[in-house]
């Protein structure tokens, strides 16, 4: 079937429903895909403290909402309840016996004060999902803890492999364990809703970050665990143990070369003019170029600046050799490639006009991921509660004075 044929297909995720009582970056992030993928997703937020935090994160914030808050949660809908009050519980239990899954970034030791958990759900709707994102899960003497991406990258090593071998521990320049813990939240929720709709039951999915960040070690991690490696940082974002598979300055810029297989080395060789090299017994294979790669890094860097990057790139790239620019943000965003796929996609907003951000890059035949504003906090109260839960008008009224939307009818939208 050609993509042609599938178009105006519903989407993916049409008919899975998930409440998301979540914050700042993990949770939105998790969740945002599935709202990419056609799910409905309805974000809880707390009407006491003004809904998520991310909605107030500069540099570009405006009233209730920001920049950061449009990237984690475009294409979501809101309702703020309160959780802590025996109407706003209620009004919740309602919207969960209508889901199948429920979703949080919360600390660990929440969900079950808060009854998000399927032991607290399970009366109303047996095949309910429960799926906690917190940073160090439900269990162990850390789990009442607060966490951030920063913290766990600390915590489960990443620092101590990142940056320079003389500098200080280095993070990396972006939220990599909340991005990563919001995927693992997202695949777990949809391997336990496949299986709530085969079985019948629900169940908990309990997330760490930390287990996230510890699991994300990979290769490294199992050659410490296994064989006790003590991995070092290395100038230039070298590989541990992969020659040449770095950066490299130019006579004008910096790029990255990556030489995982014996036929790009030789290509790389041939296309810098350094043929002698490929039969210089200290480079001769994998292991030995990694035993020598002082003497190895040295030679190729000389030559790398005698010429400017835009020259290197397009000579090993006709040569076949994997090759990038260090690019900015700004050159990343406008590269050709990305600019070819769609990469960057926008859409109207009434505070900051057309608002650009990355594309989604879960790309399905015959779906492409909506367009559509974050929400105002609070501002579908009145349809979700209406469409899912069958309240009237009167009901509504009544919950709100009762403290379900806050602490006075004032936060209802109008």
């Amino acid at each position: 079937m050609s993509d042609n044929e599938i178009k105006g297909s519903v989407a993916p995720l049409t008919d899975l429903r998930v409440l998301a009582v979540e914050q700042f970056g993990a949770g939105p992030f998790g969740s945002r895909q599935l709202s990419d993928l056609g799910a409905t997703v309805i974000k809880i937020e707390d009407p006491n403290v003004g809904g998520d935090i991310g909605r107030y994160v500069p540099p570009f914030q405006v009233g209730e909402d920001s920049l950061f808050f449009e990237t984690f949660n475009a294409g979501k809908r809101s309702i703020s309840i309160d959780l802590r009050n025996e109407a706003g519980r209620a009004v919740f239990e309602d919207l969960a016996a209508e889901v199948d899954a429920v979703t949080c970034n919360l600390r660990g030791d929440l969900p079950k004060k808060l009854g998000l958990t399927y032991d607290a759900l399970r009366a109303r709707n047996p095949r309910i999902v429960c799926c906690s994102l917190s940073g160090f899960g439900s269990s162990g003497p850390r789990a009442a803890e607060p966490a951030y991406d920063y913290i766990l990258q600390a915590l489960s090593g990443w620092m101590s492999l990142t940056g320079d071998p003389d500098g200080p521990p280095t993070k990396s320049g972006l939220s990599l364990v909340d991005f990563c813990g919001g995927y693992a939240l997202a695949l777990s929720l949809l391997a336990a809703v496949w299986r709530a709709r085969r079985d019948g039951v629900g169940g908990d999915c309990d997330l760490s970050l930390f287990d996230v960040s510890v699991a994300l070690l990979t290769y490294v991690g199992t050659w410490s665990a296994t064989e006790g490696f003590e991995p070092e940082r290395r100038g230039e974002s070298a590989h541990p143990s992969i020659v040449p598979f770095q950066a490299f300055q130019t006579s004008d810029g910096w790029l990255t070369v990556a030489c995982a297989k014996e036929k790009f080395w030789q290509r790389l060789c041939e296309a810098m003019g350094l043929t002698s090299l490929m039969d210089d017994p200290r480079f001769s294979g994998f292991a030995e170029r990694n035993t020598n790669r002082d003497d190895l890094v040295r030679l190729l860097s000389e030559r790398f600046s005698e010429q400017g990057t835009d020259d290197w790139v397009d000579t090993l790239t006709a040569a076949g050799v994997p090759v990038g620019r260090v690019n900015n943000v700004e050159q990343a965003l406008s590269d050709p490639q990305i600019v070819a796929r769609g990469g960057v996609v926008g859409y109207q907003h009434p505070e900051f006009g057309e608002v650009r951000q990355p594309a989604s890059p879960l790309r399905i035949s015959g779906h492409e991921a909506p367009s559509i504003p974050a929400p105002r906090r609070g501002g579908d109260t009145e349809n979700l509660l209406a469409e899912l839960c069958g309240y009237d008008a009167e009901r509504i009224a009544s919950a709100a004075s009762a403290g379900a939307f806050g602490e006075s009818p004032a936060e209802m939208p109008t």
